[in-house]
């Protein structure tokens, strides 16, 4: 028996016209689809940040901080390092920084120095010979040792002293009249009390230590 072509023939040409009749409908349709689909990807929130305060430029330790030494960009969350320190104009850099490193607590002058050092405590010294604190870095290990003028005694105040920071030399004197160098050891406990006392009496020097 011969097959009736026109009948599947027929459909698709209504399919088509039904097609042809809403294409307008459907192309508007599509063109709505797109447009919400792109407010609503643009009128999403942008990505959580962390601002952290970082190093504008290279800077040496021992540099006192100013708004130019600073600036602040934004790090993902969980991205920014421990022991950030916001408020760090005018603190004086303990190490050395490099352009855009975070400025954290550690790498200020202050108590978080001997962070992983539970065993020493950072004090300031002024040693009177501010060219031979010039060949100190960060790091030395140091025995101080202090003359007392009236008696001429020498004596030992502190053994293997952890260089932690060269402040900047400035011209500021200390208890004997000698203007001298700054420096922050790393000292024990028990050997603050000997620092301080030779500070405002004797004359102190320094040499590397053998340990």
């Amino acid at each position: 028996m011969p097959v009736d072509l026109s009948r599947p023939t027929a459909l698709l040409g209504d399919l088509r016209r039904r097609v042809l009749r809403r294409r307008r409908s459907l192309a508007a349709l599509l063109t709505a689809v797109a447009v919400a689909a792109t407010l609503a990807a643009t009128s999403q929130a942008p990505p959580a940040s962390v601002p952290v305060v970082v190093a504008a430029r290279d800077l040496p330790a021992g540099e006192v901080l100013g708004p130019d030494d600073l600036t602040t960009v934004a790090f993902s969350p969980g991205t920014a390092p421990a022991g950030l320190t916001p408020a760090a104009t005018g603190r004086v850099l303990a190490a050395p920084l490099t352009r855009g490193q975070p400025v954290t607590d550690v790498a200020l002058v202050g108590p978080a120095m001997t962070g992983d050092r539970p065993d020493l405590r950072a004090v300031p010294v002024r040693l009177p010979d501010a060219g031979a604190v010039g060949l100190l870095r960060v790091g030395d290990l140091i025995d101080v040792v202090a003359t007392d003028p009236q008696v001429g005694e020498t004596e030992a105040v502190a053994d293997a002293a952890l260089v932690l920071a060269i402040p900047t030399a400035d011209e500021t004197t200390g208890p004997t009249g000698l203007p001298g160098r700054l420096v922050v050891l790393g000292v024990a406990d028990d050997e603050i009390g000997p620092l301080a006392d030779a500070a405002s009496r004797s004359v102190m020097t320094f040499a590397w230590s053998s340990r």
